[in-house]
Formats: structure tokens, sequence, C-alpha cells
């Protein structure tokens, strides 16, 4: 069993592990792992408890993971987290999320704003942003993302908040995001953004800001009418039509 050390400073609690599983993550699949300034490997506990979890996922067999979440308030640490990351102000990422007024918006651009400047996360550091202006809950996130790169799982993200999670996953190691699929864009006014961040494009455009894993698993039947077509649908030659030739 690892032996973990909890570090704590005054941004979060970090686990410090030093084992022959995460030596294999990283040297096997040339992930480079975060390293405190003593040159220890770092990851914040949400991530080492649901890099776990996928890789239980890929025992029992499983090859697609979707992402969602339910809370109130996350729309407001993922404008946060959006904002570090984007370099953008946070009027330009932030949105009314589960219904607030025009006041209430402007309430929460400020707090954005006095969290930012009061803690100066690092946009260049994906764990210094999570733990600054982030929350538990992105940072699992970030975990699921980062987990389905080591075990090499696809991972769907799903709205604004699964993709700032997404993001700053990718601040952490840019290697995750070849494991990402972006299920729709949401209606957030950072949802488009943060996709173009992370250089992906949405299977689907309806508008959706509901979140909840929705999108994501949305994003399933498509995938598996996609790959149906891809196996039996009939070539040319099967049903004697002469192949196409560009004139």
């Amino acid at each position: 069993m690892a032996e973990i050390h909890y570090l704590i400073s005054d941004a979060s609690k970090k686990v410090d592990v030093e084992s022959h599983v995460l030596r294999y993550w990283e040297d096997e699949l040339e992930l480079a792992i975060p390293r405190n300034e003593m040159g220890h490997r770092y990851y914040t506990e949400a991530h080492i408890r649901l890099f776990q979890q996928i890789k239980e996922l890929k025992e029992k067999g499983y090859r697609l993971i979707a992402t969602g979440e339910m809370g109130i308030g996350n729309t407001t640490t993922s404008s946060a987290v959006a904002s570090v990351l984007l370099g953008l102000d946070p009027a330009a990422v932030t949105g009314k999320g589960a219904g607030l007024s025009d006041s209430g918006l402007q309430q929460k651009i400020r707090t954005i704003k006095r969290g930012i400047e009061l803690h100066k996360p690092d946009p260049s550091d994906g764990l210094d942003v999570l733990s600054k202006v982030g929350g538990f809950d992105l940072a699992g996130l970030a975990g699921v993302f980062l987990g389905g790169a080591i075990f090499r799982i696809p991972v769907v993200i799903d709205g604004f908040i699964s993709a700032a999670a997404a993001a700053a996953a990718v601040a952490i190691n840019e290697t995750a995001g070849g494991y990402m699929l972006a299920a729709h864009v949401s209606a957030e006014p950072a949802g488009r953004k943060m996709l173009d961040f992370l250089g992906k494009k949405p299977a689907i455009e309806a508008g959706m800001c509901l979140g909840e894993g929705t999108g994501a698993v949305a994003l399933f039947p498509l995938l598996d009418m996609t790959l149906a077509v891809y196996e039996r649908m009939s070539t040319f030659e099967d049903i004697e039509i002469d192949e196409y030739k560009p004139l």
C-alpha cells in the first residue's frame, strides 16, 4: 500500500504518494506527475480516489466514462477557473447559473473577481487554480479526466462545469486532453470558450444548460449508432453499385 502524507498549505490539502503505482503511471504512460518543492509527486486527495475508481471500472470492462455533477453555486467556482485559465475577465465567462437575477449576476462576478485577486492562482498550474478558486467537486472531476488518460479510457465532458474541470486537468497534464470527448456545448457564456480551449468540437448543440450528466449520456446513443453504421452499413460492392469516382 502506498504511504500517504498529508501536506497542509494555505491553498489546499495535498496527498504526497510515493508508490510503484504512481511510478508506473508516470514512467509507462509518459505522464508527468506534478511535484512539490521537494521534488515529491503529489495529487489532490480527490484525484487519488478517482484514479482508483477508474482503475476498478476498467477492470470491470467499462470502455467509456461520462462526467457530470449536481450542485448549487459551482458555476461560480467554474467561472473562476475559466477566467484564470482563459485569461479573461470574469464578466466574460460568468452566467446566471441556476437562475440569478441581474443584480445577483453582478454580485457573482464581483465575488469571483475578489477571489482571484485575493488568492492569485497561477494559470500555468492546474492544481494551483483548483485549490485556490475551484472546489472539491472540480478536483474530483479533474481526477476523472486524468484517470481516463492514465488507464486509456475515453471520458465524456458534460457541460460547463465538467469542461472547467477538464481544462484544469489539461493544465495539470495536457496528455489528458487526448482522452476527452465533448458531448455538447453549454449555454453558459464560457461553454464554447472552454471547448475551444480544449480543442474540442461538441457533438450536440442544443442550448443545454441543465448539466447533471444529462448531456454526456445523450452522446452515448449517437456513438452506438455511429458504430453500428460503421460496422454494418453495406458497401457499394455489397449492393453492386459502381464505386464513386470524382470527375
